[in-house]
């Protein structure tokens, strides 16, 4: 059931987009190729079982760790709220 002028199963395309979007995003952020055997933020030694799990790893899990604290939200808005529209 569409509300107002919105065509029948809008919002599930919405809310599948943003599923999809989201894992693209996680998927580009993985690292690919070849990894380092050292830590590129701190110096220290990457464990082999960190290397073999995670083929292309560049960063400690520590570092990692720090890294992924800091996830950068996407500017798009599916909703178009009007408290968005505001901004």
């Amino acid at each position: 059931m569409a509300g107002g002028w919105t065509r029948d199963g809008a919002v599930l395309d919405q809310i599948n987009d943003t599923i999809v979007d989201g894992v693209l995003n996680a998927r580009s952020r993985m690292p690919a190729g070849d990894g380092t055997a050292e830590c590129v933020e701190c110096g220290e030694d990457i464990p082999e079982a960190r290397r073999r799990a995670l083929p292309g790893a560049t960063t400690c899990v520590h570092c990692q760790s720090g890294r992924d604290g800091r996830v950068a939200h996407s500017a798009i808005n599916r909703r178009g709220s009007k408290d968005s529209q505001l901004r």
